[in-house]
């Protein structure tokens, strides 16, 4: 039965997730897509996943070592929930995850010589999900132990990559937020403190998106590329394919920005009609990030979409852990961020409030100043003739209803210049 088609051992096992091999070769388009390729490089792509999963079956899946430092798991919980078939989970079987405190079955002394076996062994990624404490010498984190800074040392000197997955370890996020009594900071600036050379690529959010880290995953252990991974990270250590247009720039609500159309409260008419959320805080001009693009749970939506104004979580300086996404974005709902002075903080609008009510008090204050003085009483006195007039009566400009009196004594003082008399003008103010 030579012309009886053959089932190779790479269809045997897409076979037994079930995955047929035309749905393989979409998977393998969408592979080359989130690597920044095209999608004619889906054949390359398939050929490397081909090769990866029947190696995978003699024991060369591509170490991993997943550490959690200051996180609330969000992260893992969001890189976990991944559907079945999809590019995650074809990813995920090409690795071996050898230490993972939250998805690892192994636990205690076994899971912790894993690490050890894999470090030593070398060849492998680092992925470290939440923020480094540096302060108390790094025991606010212990895991069997060991300081929690030591481990993120000894664990980053030997990866081939440092993926910083979250915000958190990006810049410390929540954790270095004020007044940061941990010393929290991102992965990038405690290895350069420390003196750790290593490739660092910085994925931000609150939780980072799953494919965002399949997309890195990609590049390094589907591709066995690293130039690929290196050519995609911007001056922040970012893919800038990912982070390197905002929001606003790919909001499904632009054009409602556009045509001055906004949502200036909840439940409101404007709402229900999908107007843009700018005027409830939403952040997502200033944030970059490809979320309203990749979307969230499995490519069904995203918060702007569900309704609620991006909170910018993907704001995340690696250079500044004070410039973490709670520290520049809260109140969420506030158009601006509060502005602190020590340990005050306020909103400017107050500050433009509270200026616009010394002015109206001071303005009264002189108003009741005048009022006593009796300034204000038939107003300010003018002048009976001007200057000038008075000083060259012959060359008058305006013309004055004088008694006679009052004639005289100008008279007298110009030496005997008389006024001209004219009565048909009152006053001195010609």
């Amino acid at each position: 039965m030579e012309n009886q088609a053959t089932i190779t051992e790479f269809d045997s096992i897409l076979a037994s997730r079930g995955v047929t091999r035309r749905d393989f070769m979409k998977l393998a388009g969408a592979v080359a897509v989130a690597a920044g390729l095209t999608e004619l490089a889906a054949p390359r792509v398939a050929q490397a996943l081909e090769e990866s999963v029947i190696g995978a079956t003699k024991g060369d899946l591509y170490p991993v070592i997943w550490i959690e430092g200051a996180s609330c798991t969000g992260c893992t919980e969001s890189f976990a929930q991944v559907e079945t078939p999809d590019v995650a989970t074809v990813v995920l079987d090409l690795i071996s995850l050898n230490y993972s405190e939250t998805l690892s079955a192994a636990a205690g002394h076994s899971v912790e010589e894993a690490k050890a076996q894999t470090i030593e062994a070398g060849n492998y990624i680092l992925v470290y999900e939440g923020a480094v404490l540096e302060a108390w010498g790094g025991n606010a984190l212990r895991v069997a132990g060991e300081v929690g800074t030591t481990a993120l040392v000894d664990a980053a000197k030997s990866a081939n990559a440092v993926v910083a997955l979250g915000s958190c370890a990006v810049n410390g996020g929540w954790c270095a937020a004020h007044p940061n009594p941990s010393n929290a900071m991102g992965v990038q600036e405690y290895l350069k403190k420390a003196g750790v050379e290593a490739t660092v690529v910085n994925v931000p959010g609150c939780p980072a998106n799953p494919e965002w880290l399949m997309s890195v995953l990609v590049d390094v252990v589907v591709m066995k590329d690293p130039s690929l991974l290196l050519a995609r990270l911007n001056d922040m250590a970012m893919p800038n394919d990912i982070f390197g247009q905002t929001i606003h720039d790919n909001c499904e609500r632009r054009g409602h920005f556009e045509n001055g159309e906004f949502v200036y409260e909840f439940g409101s008419e404007e709402e229900a009609k999908g107007y843009c959320l700018y005027p409830l805080g939403c952040r997502g001009p200033q944030t970059k990030s490809n979320c309203g693009v990749t979307l969230w749970n499995n490519r069904r939506s995203w918060c702007v979409q569900s309704g609620a104004p991006c909170i910018g979580c993907c704001e995340a300086n690696p250079n500044n852990p004070g410039q973490n996404w709670v520290e520049v974005n809260t109140p969420f709902y506030k158009r601006h961020r509060d502005l602190r002075i020590g340990d005050w903080t306020f909103q400017p609008g107050t500050v433009a409030l509270a200026l616009t009510g010394l002015v109206a008090a001071a303005l009264v204050v002189h108003g009741f100043g005048m009022k006593v003085s009796g300034r204000m009483d038939g107003g300010a006195d003018f002048e009976k003739i001007r200057k000038w007039d008075e000083k060259h009566p012959e060359n008058s400009i305006g013309t004055y209803d004088l008694t006679r009196e009052e004639k005289a004594k100008l008279a007298e003082k110009n030496c005997g210049h008389a006024v001209p008399e004219d009565d048909s003008e009152k006053g001195g103010q010609a």
